[in-house]
């Protein structure tokens, strides 16, 4: 991944993609994506099997997003610095999906799923430190949201 200095150019990139995850159905899938907190592959695999589903749909779009943001980032057309600076969110979704990625490639037959975002956030101490981090996050939002739930039960 390119070290070089970050250009107009990328720039116009960061800007463009902002504005493509503001259109109305990734807004969507977005919002779905967030909310998804599969709790082992057999949750990953229910959405991902079942093409009648808008979820799975949202899956689809999040994360075939995210793949092709990180393949400019792989291949240099997009600054690896002002990405990790501009593009949290790719690390939160690769978080929710990270401890079933290596089980999804073998139980999907598909080994490329993944594999740039993966590069990308696990390519430094950084970017797995964030991962860390967002991780931790999650587990407290999952806790607050138990012990909501059983005080309204």
């Amino acid at each position: 991944m390119s070290n070089s200095q970050a250009n107009q150019q990328d720039a116009e990139l960061i800007l463009k993609l902002y504005d493509l995850r503001r259109e109305p159905v990734m807004r969507e899938a977005r919002n779905f994506v967030a909310t998804f907190s599969p709790a082992s592959i057999d949750d990953v695999l229910a959405v991902v099997s079942n093409f009648g589903v808008k979820e799975n749909a949202y899956l689809r779009q999040v994360y075939g997003y995210w793949e092709m943001v990180a393949a400019l980032i792989v291949h240099g057309t997009l600054n690896a610095a002002l990405a990790y600076d501009t593009l949290q969110e790719m690390y939160f979704v690769y978080s929710i999906m990270q401890p079933y990625v290596e089980e999804f490639r073998q139980k999907a037959n598909a080994p490329e799923f993944l594999k740039n975002v993966q590069k990308v956030v696990e390519s430094s101490p950084e970017g797995k430190e964030r991962i860390t981090v967002i991780r931790k996050r999650m587990a407290e939002f999952a806790r607050m949201r138990a012990a909501t739930a059983k005080q309204g039960a």
